[in-house]
């Protein structure tokens, strides 16, 4: 046998070897991770809403309840710019009070609910945080509410709300413990 047939051999050996202890050690930590994204969205009003959202994002699998709350903060804010974005396309062709007061409620997400929040999850002053979240699950319903009939938002609108009541119920748990 040649050195390079033996060494490609024990390179192959190696590799069975130690393929599966590398997957059990991923798989320990990777379930680590989803514990605490699970136990956390037990306890907010969307739990699977919540556990899809976080399991989206990589950040989530190290992160704490205040790294939780911050990924969905973060969420929010991004879900809320898209949505004004889709506010402002609309408003070209519909109906121009209805999307004019979801212009000014989304603006509010934007400006003051999420950097409220954000600040608020930051410096520990998780009550702030649980206002600010609160605040912005209002305004999208709020805007909700403001059509006649069926609205062309119900999709955003219910996936901001959704987002920022889980935020709220994970500010509420880093303010009780």
């Amino acid at each position: 046998m040649t050195t390079a047939t033996s060494s490609l051999v024990l390179l192959f050996a190696l590799f069975t070897i130690s393929f599966p202890i590398l997957t059990q050690s991923r798989v320990f930590l990777s379930t680590d991770a989803n514990d605490v994204i699970v136990k956390t969205c037990k306890q907010t009003p969307f739990s699977d809403f919540c556990v899809s959202v976080l399991r989206d994002d990589p950040r989530s699998s190290g992160a704490d309840v205040r790294g939780l709350a911050l990924i969905m903060v973060g969420v929010l804010e991004a879900k809320s710019k898209e949505t004004l974005s889709h506010i402002k396309d609309l408003a070209k062709t519909g109906p121009k009070q209805p999307l004019s007061f979801c212009a000014d409620n989304y603006k509010a997400i934007i400006t003051a609910d999420v950097p409220e929040a954000t600040e608020a999850l930051n410096t520990g002053n998780y009550k702030f945080a649980e206002q600010g979240t609160n605040d912005a699950a209002n305004d999208a319903d709020a805007c909700e509410k403001r059509f006649s009939g069926s609205s062309p938002l119900t999709k955003m609108n219910k996936f901001v709300h959704d987002v920022a009541a889980v935020a709220a119920a994970m500010a509420r748990i880093l303010l009780t413990s």
